[in-house]
């Protein structure tokens, strides 16, 4: 799992340089930078860079005291339940925020009259294709925390504040949700429509 997180961080990394300009110079703690993350209405890639910068900061930041996390935290079986969580939790949202970014370079059919805009819709499919795969990637991991956070030594533990994340670790392990097979529809569906488009010329136009 680790060579695959520091694969992810790297590729991040390399995609958002630049993206997001921020002075981190009171943040410390991975809880402070989730606290930056928000959710738009209306969703702009500068929007989805920025947010997967923070969730990235607050993946790569060491957790503050458990005194001060986002829940109240008992044990340390419980503190290491509530990390392993809050990392699952990272994932998926980053996960969310590239797909919404692959969204807006993808194109869902393969209509003749975007025939004079072919070489430039197949390169905004490339792009796509590429935040997919950063989605994949983010959500395997995202299960590899998920599947920890459900063992046996975590089984009957609670932590009633952040529910929310002991509800996507149980639906993870259930298969209920599994954007692995969300990912997959969509490459399975560009690649489809990519194929029309390259067999595109100017006698079907």
């Amino acid at each position: 799992m680790m060579k695959s997180l520091r694969r992810f961080g790297m590729t991040m990394l390399l995609i958002l340089t630049g993206a997001v300009t921020l002075s981190a110079g009171q943040l410390q703690y991975a809880e402070q930078f989730y606290r930056l993350y928000h959710q738009h209405f209306y969703r702009y890639p500068e929007d989805n860079a920025e947010n997967i910068w923070y969730l990235s900061m607050a993946l790569r930041a060491p957790f503050a005291n458990p005194l001060n996390a986002l829940a109240e935290i008992e044990d340390t079986v419980e503190w290491e339940k509530y990390r392993n969580l809050f990392v699952m939790h990272m994932y998926l949202r980053i996960t969310d925020e590239y797909l919404a970014m692959a969204a807006k370079y993808d194109k869902f059919n393969a209509y003749f009259y975007n025939y004079p805009w072919k070489s430039a819709i197949l390169d905004s499919m490339r792009q796509a294709e590429s935040y997919y795969e950063l989605a994949l990637e983010s959500w395997e991991l995202a299960r590899g925390y998920g599947e920890v956070a459900r063992e046996v030594r975590f089984r009957w533990i609670h932590i009633e504040e952040v529910q929310y994340w002991e509800d996507e670790a149980f639906r993870i392990e259930t298969g209920d949700l599994d954007y692995g097979d969300i990912v997959d529809a969509h490459l399975s569906r560009l690649e489809r429509v990519r194929t029309e488009f390259e067999t595109m010329d100017y006698e079907t136009y």
